[in-house]
């Protein structure tokens, strides 16, 4: 019977001996830096939120000053934004641009050409969400010209 309740108590255990306890990554620990002059004109700052250890979904904190804005790009798994303060545009390839303020949600679908930014008066920060696919969360394009930023 000792040998019985043994096996019993390891296999009881055995759960909690393999279960994952909960992190926190404190903000000021999410060093960012100032984003790449490839990818962004202006002065937008990019903070990582999580990397892609959660079924290749990442995110990061895009702060935007005035004027600043993403190349265009696509998100082979789509994108979500998060717009947690302030006002900017964001556009799709052939559309008119559009306003988002802090509190909206915007979904750039797979594929879909577009980029996004502050307005040329307002800062604006969102949370970007996207996961990769084959490796990649994104494929950057040419720079956003003053006509296409100005919606002209």
């Amino acid at each position: 019977m000792t040998r019985i309740a043994a096996i019993l108590a390891l296999t009881l255990a055995a759960p909690a001996a393999i279960a994952q306890s909960m992190e926190i990554t404190r903000a000021e620990d999410r060093a960012g830096q100032i984003g790449a002059a490839g990818t962004f004109t202006g002065t937008a700052y990019v903070a990582p939120v999580f990397g892609p250890d959660m079924a290749g979904v990442s995110a990061g904190e895009v702060t935007f000053l005035p004027g600043a804005r993403s190349a265009w790009h696509t998100h082979p798994a789509g994108q979500k934004l998060i717009v947690t303060a302030g006002t900017g545009w964001v556009r799709e390839r052939g559309q008119p641009k559009q306003v988002m303020q802090a509190g909206d949600v915007v979904w750039c679908p797979p594929g879909v050409e577009h980029w996004h930014g502050a307005t040329d008066t307002t800062p604006v920060t969102h949370l970007a969400i996207q996961a990769a696919v084959d490796g990649s969360a994104v494929d950057w394009g040419d720079h956003v010209s003053d006509a296409d930023y100005h919606g002209e």
